[in-house]
Parts: C-alpha cells; sequence; structure tokens
C-alpha cells in the first residue's frame, strides 16, 4: 500500500517504515511542506525498476543504430504514421468496449 509520510515523522519513525516496507511491500512518499520529495519501496520493487529501465534504454539503442542512416524526414514521417495508426487502433478498441 502507498502512503503519504512527512519528513519529520519518517525520520522519527524510520525503523518502523523500514520494517512495514520489508515485511507489508508498503510504499512510502516522503513530503516535505507539502512536496512529495522520496519514496521508500521494497528493494525487490527497485530492482525490478532498474531491469526495465535497461532493457528499454537497451530497445532505444537498437532502433538508434538500426536508424543511424535514415535522413530524419523519413522517421519523423515513420512515428507521425505510427502514431496515428496507434491512436486508431486505440479507439476501435474503446469502441468495442462501449459494446
Amino acid at each position: 500500500m502507498e502512503k503519504m509520510i512527512n519528513a519529520l515523522k519518517a525520520r522519527q519513525n524510520l525503523g518502523t517504515l523500514l520494517n512495514e516496507v520489508l515485511l507489508r511491500n508498503d510504499q512510502f512518499i516522503i513530503e516535505r511542506n507539502g512536496k512529495p520529495m522520496a519514496a521508500v519501496i521494497p528493494v525487490w520493487q527497485f530492482e525490478q525498476w532498474k531491469e526495465k529501465r535497461e532493457a528499454f534504454f537497451e530497445k532505444i539503442e537498437v532502433v538508434h543504430k538500426r536508424n543511424e542512416k535514415v535522413s530524419q524526414e523519413a522517421l519523423e514521417r515513420d512515428i507521425k504514421e505510427a502514431i496515428a495508426y496507434s491512436k486508431k487502433e486505440e479507439l476501435k478498441e474503446e469502441k468495442k468496449k462501449r459494446r
């Protein structure tokens, strides 16, 4: 469960907060003056996020290398077409759900 906590309470109750994260998989957003400043999450979630982030950037690099010799104009055209197609498909799916 995600919980909000101010920085002072987080500091005063750090041991309890860490136990809740470890044992219950709770997540804490630490705020200062009502602004979110940091998150305390289970290590397994952080590791999972790092793996997904790394895989994402590896895919970006593959796409970049594959398109090194393609002109900027051609890339932009292809991206616009892909976005338009994706939006069209999304609308189709929404219409199906409404039926």
